[in-house]
């Protein structure tokens, strides 16, 4: 991911995680716009910690990630403005993506 991220103008790696609970930390401690969660992450999974980001209104918009089709992800609830397959992720579907979901972060702000 941190290499498509570095590939897509107008966007920096702020900081990469391997866990849930360390994602919630580095949103609080980093504070990006943008957070890229995978579903699959020791710890609580990718979709409660997202709930837990979107929460705080002021939080980063979060696209949820996988290798699940999203038919097989419970997404129910998880406030995530998009949920991509990882192999669908490249510099223009990021773009687009944070082009669709960042009018969220413009509203809240």
């Amino acid at each position: 991911m941190a290499a498509v991220v570095a590939a897509t103008d107008g966007f920096a790696v702020v900081g990469a995680v391997t866990t849930g609970e360390e994602s919630l930390e580095a949103a609080a401690e980093l504070r990006p716009d943008l957070v890229l969660m995978d579903v699959n992450l020791p710890g609580i999974d990718g979709i409660e910690a997202t709930r837990r980001l979107v929460a705080d209104r002021a939080g980063p918009v979060v696209l949820l990630l996988s290798t699940y089709d999203v038919d097989q992800v419970d997404l129910e609830g998880s406030g995530a403005a998009a949920y991509l397959a990882k192999a669908e992720l490249g510099p223009d579907r990021l773009s687009t993506a944070w082009r669709d979901a960042g009018a969220g972060l413009r509203e809240r702000g």
